[in-house]
């Protein structure tokens, strides 16, 4: 408020390169501080991306795991033929 433009003064952005009153180690710490807010904000999102990823991977191994277990007990041929087998053995 007050300024032109209607901007207020800790809301506009200033380009350290053309601002007079910086001197050169001010600009390269703002420079320094952007760079470090860059790579935060990078590694939030890949964190996400990353969380998203292992419980997807997660998800996948843990119904490979179950399914693995649901057709295993899903086999009786065997048994059945075991008990053809014995019953042929006993007959003979």
């Amino acid at each position: 408020p007050g300024e032109p433009g209607g901007e207020a003064a800790f809301a506009r952005r200033i380009d350290p390169a053309r601002e007079p009153g910086l001197s050169a180690e001010q600009r390269q710490l703002m420079a320094q501080v952007e760079l470090a807010q860059r790579r935060r904000a990078l590694q939030r999102r890949l964190r996400g991306r990353n969380t998203l990823l292992a419980l997807g991977i997660g998800a996948v191994a843990l119904g490979i795991y179950g399914y693995t277990f649901y057709s295993v007990s899903q086999e009786r041929f065997l048994d059945e033929l075991e008990q053809e087998a014995e019953a042929a053995r006993a007959r003979a």
